[in-house]
């Protein structure tokens, strides 16, 4: 099968990129979907509060997917679900994506392009290394989601949260609707994971305590959670001996963090960001790889999916930008005119991580985060030794994704142009 463009994924960031890339005169399109429907994790999100930005009205989960699907369907943008992709390789120009589903079976398809929209997944207890036994009654707080919003499961009575993470936070609430009893949320770090609004919403108003600096460091149960043991941990996140203290429950909920879901990036060979776990990318947010874009949360975990609409269109933009140039010489790249974006002084990265001038646009939205809490400290940037932008902010978070619009026309001529640096500035 030989396609112009093949979209792995789809979910919110699949069905935008989808959408703008056949808008941008792209009509050989093909989604690829794992799951039984469109939507992805929009799906079993039936909190409202999405589409404020792109709608302008507060909408659930499936109600703004809703959307991005009934706009795909009037535009015919073919799709498969049930359909895994299990590898990605290149054959010169063309990307050779080979799916499997139970109708087909093995099916390669020759790309001339190929936008990654995996994604992310839940951080398991595997990866989190809580000591105790494996008893029933230990969820990933998407996966309860999935239980309760999808299938009318309930997964306990009585729960710990451990982990601030939005789905942890939106699960406290949920929980409680549902008429179980969420006894606290501990979380490692001294700072919680999720957005302000959320904090507030899910647990400031129905009373669930959080507990900042404490972890889990017991399960106790065989076969069924009895309780977890939590204690105070240190600068390090270390615990502190004698601050333990066990809680009855026959539920853990874990939200601890959301992991972009790059194994076939990988297997491609695409150049990753070890901060965000996800492909490095330019400008056009075109992995190292040509012709092979990502964008979602499969190139850094988002905390609007507004936000991951917008970049998704963006990608679908310049995807369709690459068809039209396909097999030209003139989209050779000169390395003279890639200006790199350093994140430093408490920036952890950007997306994009490089800008070629003559591939930007007018406007170029950097999206990065913080490291830490700010209080009353401003956003810095540079370009070389010139600043360019001080944007003052009251405060500062790692859960609050940040962003800055660079203006083409101020930087093209700023001469031997190699580097624009973003930091937060504490001392304005």
């Amino acid at each position: 099968m030989d396609k112009d463009l093949v979209i792995i994924g789809g979910g919110p960031a699949g069905l935008a990129a989808a959408i703008a890339a056949k808008e941008a005169g792209v009509s050989d399109i093909l989604i690829l979907e794992r799951d039984s429907r469109l939507g992805g994790i929009l799906n079993q999100c039936i909190h409202n509060g999405f589409g404020l930005h792109t709608f302008k009205e507060e909408l659930t989960g499936p109600e703004y997917a809703g959307r991005f699907i009934k706009k795909a369907m009037e535009l015919e943008i073919p799709y498969k679900l049930e359909t895994m992709v299990v590898d990605i390789s290149s054959d010169g120009d063309l990307k050779l994506v080979s799916y499997m589903n139970r109708k087909e079976g093995l099916v390669v398809v020759r790309a001339k392009a190929v936008i990654l929209c995996m994604g992310c997944r839940e951080r398991s207890r595997g990866a989190l290394n809580i000591p105790g036994y494996r008893p029933a009654g230990i969820y990933t707080a998407g996966t309860a989601q999935r239980y309760v919003n999808m299938e009318g499961r309930m997964p306990g009575k009585e729960v710990v949260i451990l982990g601030s993470g939005d789905i942890g936070l939106i699960m406290a609430r949920r929980m409680t609707f549902e008429g179980a009893k969420v006894k606290l949320v501990a979380e490692l770090m001294p700072y919680s994971g999720g957005l302000k609004r959320n904090i507030a919403q899910c647990l400031n108003d129905f009373d669930i305590p959080m507990l900042l600096s404490h972890t889990v460091v017991d399960i106790k149960g065989k076969e069924r959670v009895e309780a977890v043991v939590i204690a105070e941990v240190d600068s390090d996140s270390k615990p502190i001996p004698g601050t333990e203290e066990e809680i009855k429950c026959d539920t853990l909920l874990l939200s601890c963090g959301l992991i972009p879901e790059n194994e076939l990036s990988n297997a491609l060979g695409v150049s990753m960001n070890r901060v965000t776990g996800g492909p490095s990318v330019n400008e056009s947010l075109e992995t190292s790889i040509k012709g092979v874009f990502a964008c979602g949360n499969v190139l850094h975990v988002h905390d609007l999916v507004e936000y991951v609409s917008e970049e998704a269109a963006q990608a679908g933009r310049k995807a369709a930008g690459y068809l039209a140039g396909y097999g030209k010489d003139s989209r050779a790249d000169n390395p003279d005119e890639v200006v790199t974006l350093k994140a430093t002084d408490g920036v952890r990265y950007t997306v994009p991580s490089s800008i070629r001038l003559s591939r930007m646009d007018d406007r170029q939205v950097v999206r990065f985060r913080v490291g830490a809490v700010y209080k009353k400290v401003a956003i810095q940037v540079l370009a070389g030794d010139k600043e360019i932008m001080n944007i003052k902010k009251q405060a500062l978070a790692p859960g609050e994704m940040e962003q800055v619009i660079l203006q083409k026309s101020v930087i093209k001529d700023i001469p031997d142009l190699k580097e624009i640096t973003i930091r937060v500035n504490t001392d304005n």
